[in-house]
Parts: C-alpha cells; structure tokens; sequence
C-alpha cells in the first residue's frame, strides 16, 4: 500500500455550529464544506490547513457511530484517514493478506465524493484508521 498523505483528521462534535467559532475565530481556518452523508448518519464540516483537512463530524442520529462515541469518548479525535495511491481496494487486500482486521471488506462511498474504508483500531495500535481515494 502506497500512502502519499494525511487525508484528513475526524473529530468528533457534538454540534458543527458550536464548534467552528474555535476552528474559524481562534485558530483562524475557513470551513469550505459542509454535508450530510445519510447513510453513515454524520453531517461533516471540512477546513483545510495546509495540504491536510480537519472533518468535523456531527451525528444525525442516536443510532450513528459518531453519536455512540460522543456517549463513551466525548467530544476529540475520532479517526485518521491517509490517502492511498493504489486504490482503497488493493489497499484493503494488502490489509487482508497480512491479517489486520479490517471495518470494511470493500470501499464504499464517504464525504466529498471520496471511496473510503476503515481499518479496525484494535489492529492498528489503537487508532481508528481510515484509506481514501478520490
């Protein structure tokens, strides 16, 4: 697997619109998008900084996995995404012949038009990884 950056980090938030003062006024980045994707049950905000973005990740619903990490964990960090050059499906093969434990077994669609998946964190050191593509 090819990783050629850091795609993004996902934080999670109980609500965008209380968060982005601090990521706007404070820290003076500029939220460029903001979407819903249904059938993750999450609303997003994107900032740049630098090549990197900042996902924001706001849940929609109870039954969400943002909304049952906001239960346990809180508001912070909730996941690294790298973009991988060789695509996210060679990428999960690779992660299947050298027996890491994926999330997801194919790559599926996510925010901003990107073909994601996720690797399990506890076969990743304890972080929630995600692989992109455009």
């Amino acid at each position: 697997m090819k990783i050629s950056k850091i795609e993004h980090l996902g934080i999670a938030v109980e609500s965008i619109e209380k968060a982005l003062p601090y990521y706007e006024q404070v820290l003076g980045f500029e939220c460029y998008n903001i979407e819903t994707v249904e059938d993750q049950k999450v609303r997003t905000a994107f900032l740049r900084v630098g090549e990197t973005k900042i996902e924001l990740l706001e849940p929609t619903s109870p039954e969400s996995t943002i909304a049952k990490f906001l239960e346990t964990r809180g508001q912070g960090i909730h996941h690294i995404a790298y973009k991988v050059e060789d695509g996210v499906a060679n990428a999960l093969a690779e992660c299947e012949q050298k027996e890491v434990r994926t999330i997801d077994k194919a790559p599926r669609n996510g925010a901003e038009g990107l073909h994601i998946a996720f690797l399990h964190p506890k076969a990743t050191q304890g972080v929630l990884t995600e692989l992109c593509e455009e």
